[in-house]
């Protein structure tokens, strides 16, 4: 049983899924402030929701007053993560590294709180340390501590073989790399926890005994949970892509709708790992039935949205959600798309015109929409896929009852 702050509200909302020595960690937290960090690796230039379980994580540890440290990898985004990867990531040249770094280092300001207090987060690249690395040197002072059996069995290795898909030795040395963050990490800053998801405990437990094996310290890892929704969908993606945490990517109307459409039975879970609600609220929130969940998907949505653009922002979409939905108003709040004046007079297929503003990912998928009622304009249902949508004013496309896009000429 936890007595530790931290671990007791991580448990509660679900946030742990596996710890090295959770009894060790949580005496750790109980004796004074720890360090603890979680990777990201620059591959876009931005974070999508599916990260957004492991900045929580981030945000509840320094609620707690402990030190939580991003790392950013400059060193090993040249490399790539191959855990439960069907195929090679493709290599990023440096300025496509650069310009990842510095849109993801954004993502986390609204989560957590920057400074040069001993609480304050910080954001750590670990190509300071990485790049400088001489092969020869990392041969005979770390390969001794790795297993090659053991890395083998690593479930995010093995399953990647069992598939008889190619494993890189570029790509196999990428554990050897995070357990040496571990290591730097610890020694610089005296963090002493690594984080992660589930898909990482080959990797974080690999760090943990190579503190152990070089520098005779106990240093700790936890992971969370593979999340996935109730119907089995992986988080971060939808048809139309992925649902990105900063509003150049995606709007913030388009944010809120992605927790307003929550399924039923993620509500009361998403409520726990995604805003800072107290449990007592989430609780009753969670125990609401017919149109009281709806209610609950509102509250997650505009608090889920708060986090990521503001509270200001977060309220407006809501707003514009009320009056579309209630008042079916072509409000000026829901996201937009431009098309030429001149190809939106001449008309566009209706299946065409619905790909394009991202209702649908595919044109079959625009037609099947199309078909089954789902697609409307200017709220009247498209009944023919083909038909010509033209006009010289904004139109309002519907894809079911939530999405909702202008259409503006330009």
């Amino acid at each position: 049983m936890a007595k530790s702050e931290f671990l007791i509200e991580a448990q509660a909302r679900g946030f742990v899924f596996q710890c090295t020595d959770a009894a060790a960690l949580d005496e750790a937290l109980l004796a004074g402030t720890i360090a603890g960090y979680i990777g990201f690796d620059p591959t876009a230039d931005s974070l999508h929701v599916g990260s957004l379980t492991q900045i929580m994580l981030l945000r509840l540890l320094q609620k707690h007053g402990h030190k939580a440290i991003v790392l950013v990898g400059g060193g090993t985004g040249q490399v790539g993560d191959p855990s439960f990867r069907e195929e090679a990531r493709q290599l990023l040249n440096d300025q496509r590294i650069a310009a990842n770094l510095a849109g993801i280092s954004r993502v986390f300001t609204p989560f957590l709180r920057f400074g040069e207090g001993p609480a304050d987060a910080m954001i750590v690249n670990n190509a300071d340390w990485l790049d400088k690395l001489g092969y020869i040197q990392l041969l005979r002072e770390i390969g001794p501590h790795f297993s090659i059996n053991r890395m083998l069995a690593f479930d995010s290795v093995k399953s990647r073989l069992d598939r008889e898909q190619g494993l890189t030795f570029l790509e196999f040395n990428y554990s050897i790399l995070q357990s040496y963050d571990f290591r730097e990490l610890n020694r610089r800053f005296g963090v002493n926890l690594q984080m992660g998801g589930s898909d990482q405990w080959g990797n974080i437990v690999s760090g943990v005994d190579l503190v152990r094996r070089t520098d005779a310290k106990q240093v700790f890892g936890l992971t969370t949970p593979l999340l996935t929704t109730s119907s089995g969908v992986k988080m971060g993606k939808t048809a139309a892509g992925a649902v990105w945490l900063t509003a150049e990517h995606l709007s913030s109307y388009e944010y809120w709708q992605f927790w307003r459409n929550t399924e039923d039975a993620d509500v009361g879970r998403f409520l726990k790992l995604f805003t800072d609600l107290p449990l007592g609220e989430i609780a009753r929130l969670e125990a609401l039935e017919g149109a009281g969940v709806n209610q609950a998907k509102i509250v997650l949505a505009t608090e889920a949205t708060a986090l990521a653009h503001g509270r200001a922002a977060a309220e407006e979409a809501a707003e514009t959600a009320r009056r579309t939905f209630t008042e079916g108003a072509a409000a000026e709040g829901l996201p937009s798309i431009e098309l030429p004046a001149a190809e939106l007079a001449a008309g566009i297929p209706a299946f065409a015109l619905f790909v394009r503003a991202k209702l649908a990912a595919s044109n079959g998928e625009a037609r099947r929409l199309i078909r089954g009622g789902g697609a409307r304009l200017n709220d009247v249902v498209v009944a023919d896929e083909a038909q010509m949508i033209s006009g010289d004013a904004v139109l309002k496309l519907s894809a079911g009852k939530k999405q909702h896009v202008l259409v503006r000429p330009n």
